[in-house]
């Protein structure tokens, strides 16, 4: 007599095959989740790059025009927020408040524009918490000035895990030279480049240096005020 055999999975066989997809599974998510921050990091730099590009047409359209109301947020006295410097900016065309609604919005960081153009000036208002934070730049800063980064960052201090948009994961800078990136937590101190002035000099090189630091002065710490006020409203992750 011819003795069958099973084609069935027996039950060790079967609870190899499930420890093996759960040990692929367990390495494939932090990758996908990698991934995933890498892609949204990647649609805010292009966000700032957009706002960058508003600001930089109105502060060149201004010099042309010897026109001090339309300036780098720096060089105008009247633009001490966000508020105020996307005021101008929508109010003279340089952006739409649709556009300034996606602009500054990231995961965990939800900001919500209000544009009234039938007010006299128009007014725009903002609530929420805004994943962009804009520095004061001037016409004079060199193109490594830094012009925006998510608001997660502040210039030369460690990421925070509870921090929007992004936590600890990373962030955005955007310069005023045009250039942009997206860096990892270890980026966000010249001591995670190296000690001394090695960490300082590649600090300056890969990130950038804040508006009015002047070249061989003490690396700041801190924005130390040289960044627009962004809207009251929480920075921290839900």
């Amino acid at each position: 007599m011819t003795k069958k055999t099973s084609a069935a999975f027996t039950l060790i066989e079967l609870l190899v095959v499930i420890s093996i997809i759960a040990i692929l599974a367990a390495l494939a998510v932090p990758a996908l989740t990698n991934a995933l921050n890498k892609g949204q990091m990647t649609g805010t730099m292009n966000n700032a790059r957009q706002m960058y590009l508003a600001g930089f047409q109105m502060a060149t359209d201004g010099a042309a025009n010897s026109d001090p109301n339309y300036a780098w947020p720096g060089n105008d006295t009247s633009v001490t927020s966000l508020e105020d410097y996307c005021e101008k900016l929508v109010a003279n065309d340089y952006l739409k408040a649709g556009d300034l609604q996606k602009i500054l919005n990231a995961p965990g960081a939800n900001c919500t524009v209000t544009y009234n153009a039938a007010a006299t000036p128009p007014s725009l208002t903002l609530s929420g918490t805004s994943a962009l934070k804009v520095y004061r730049v001037t016409d004079i800063d060199p193109s490594n000035t830094i012009f925006a980064v998510t608001s997660n960052y502040t210039y030369n201090t460690a990421l925070s895990p509870t921090a929007a948009p992004y936590g600890d994961k990373g962030f955005v800078v955007m310069r005023k030279g045009g250039d942009a990136g997206t860096y990892r937590k270890n980026q966000a101190t010249a001591a995670g480049f190296g000690a001394g002035t090695t960490g300082e000099d590649k600090l300056l090189s890969t990130v950038g240096r804040l508006s009015g630091h002047e070249e061989g002065t003490q690396l700041p710490t801190g924005d130390n005020g040289r960044n627009l006020t962004n809207p009251t409203g929480s920075n921290t992750q839900p």
